[in-house]
């Protein structure tokens, strides 16, 4: 395994030489400088230090991004690993949700599904109880009519005694 990665490793470094050797071929060609005078050797330096100069630029505003971004998320990374540390998670608690509530999640809002549980109960029947409250409710506001003014007061003074 271990000759296997060391041979990648040299396939990797041969690979790299040979990309290196294409660009440098494709946008650096050979000078021919035989022949050419004293003043046109001049300018062509002038003209590659010129190139020179703009390539370093680019190269110093990319390494200047580079650490910019490294030192970001170098701090990004602080405050994640802080946020961490400090925060404790809290326990979940049990929450009671109907099966209504939860068909209506799982199936979206647009299915109108009931699972009414209570439906299929047998009813009790209350109805003597609400009879009882309302008619004394109905007693007691006919009875307020009444009772306003003097003589009512006085019918329940004498109901009193």
């Amino acid at each position: 395994m271990v000759a296997k990665a060391k041979d990648e490793l040299e396939q990797e470094l041969v690979d790299k030489e040979a990309e290196k050797e294409r660009y440098l071929a494709e946008n650096a060609p050979l000078l021919q400088t035989s022949g050419m005078s004293l003043a046109e050797l001049q300018e062509l330096c002038r003209e590659l230090h010129v190139k020179i100069d703009v390539v370093d630029e680019e190269r110093y505003d990319i390494e200047a991004k580079v650490l910019h971004n490294t030192r970001e998320i170098k701090d990004l990374n602080i405050k994640v690993l802080d946020l961490r540390g400090k925060f404790k998670r809290p326990t979940l608690r049990r929450v009671r949700v109907s099966a209504d509530a939860i068909l209506r999640s799982l199936l979206g809002s647009k299915h109108k599904v009931s699972m009414d549980l209570r439906a299929n109960l047998k009813s009790v029947k209350k109805e003597d109880t609400e009879k009882e409250k309302t008619v004394e409710v109905s007693d007691w506001r006919k009875n307020v009519e009444a009772m306003s003014g003097m003589e009512g007061r006085k019918k329940m003074f004498d109901a009193a005694q």
